[in-house]
């Protein structure tokens, strides 16, 4: 069972105000001229609009709550989208993309460099000559750590999340509450370069590094966007 499960039904009113990133992530996806593969699917909240737009998508996600509201947003939009259940690292999918995404900041629920590897290695495999690997993670400011660090705030509604922050181990645990429901979320970060490095180890050009949607050029800001090609 996913930690995703307990806030399936919670997840959309929590991340309501998170819409800076679909237009950026529906864009590439016409780029490519599709298919897409998401990973990360969660409930949809980007691949609905890629679909919108007359792409495939196929959606990975490791919560069969999340998947469920998925297909429930899919059809209240009138789309069809190909949702699966299954490991980002390992996903259940044999076909060639020509674009891969993990939005959302999901990679970092990989913990270790063995699983951001793993998961790097999935995303290449999958590629298809010449496709492009798109996904966002951020590096923390240590304002935003000692801001928001121990104490609960009121992220929408009735929706409360409580974030601890190692900055030594660069982890994150982040609670969340709201509606009866109740999840903890562990996630990690990477500087910059440790992430430049492992996508260069992993087989990656890296094409385009911004530090916001809207294609704003990174210059050390806490999110990062980045594009990349497969290589070779």
């Amino acid at each position: 069972m996913s930690v995703y499960d307990k806030i399936a039904r919670l997840y959309d009113p929590w991340s309501v105000s998170v819409v800076e990133d679909v237009d950026f992530y529906v864009a590439e996806a016409v780029r490519s001229g599709g298919p897409v593969l998401e990973l990360g699917v969660g409930t949809g909240r980007i691949a609905v609009p890629t679909a919108l737009a007359g792409l495939r998508v196929v959606g990975v996600d490791s919560s069969e709550g999340m998947l469920e509201v998925a297909r429930e947003a899919a059809a209240r939009a009138g789309v069809e989208l190909d949702l699966r259940f299954g490991d980002l690292r390992k996903p259940p999918v044999d076909e060639l993309f020509a674009l891969v995404t993990i939005p959302f900041r999901s990679l970092l629920h990989m913990q270790t460099d063995d699983d951001r590897r793993a998961a790097l290695r999935a995303v290449r495999e999958r590629l298809a000559e010449g496709g492009r690997f798109v996904f966002d993670v951020f590096t923390p400011g240590h304002d935003d750590i000692v801001e928001t660090h121990g104490r609960w705030l009121e992220r929408e509604p009735g929706i409360y999340e409580l974030a601890e922050w190692d900055e030594e181990r660069h982890t994150l645990v982040l609670r969340v509450m709201g509606g009866g429901a109740e999840a903890e979320l562990s996630l990690a970060w990477l500087p910059i370069e440790q992430w430049r490095t492992l996508l260069e180890e992993e087989g990656f050009v890296v094409e385009e590094l911004y530090g916001w949607f809207d294609r704003t050029p990174y210059a050390a800001h806490e999110d990062s966007i980045w594009v990349c090609r497969r290589r070779g």
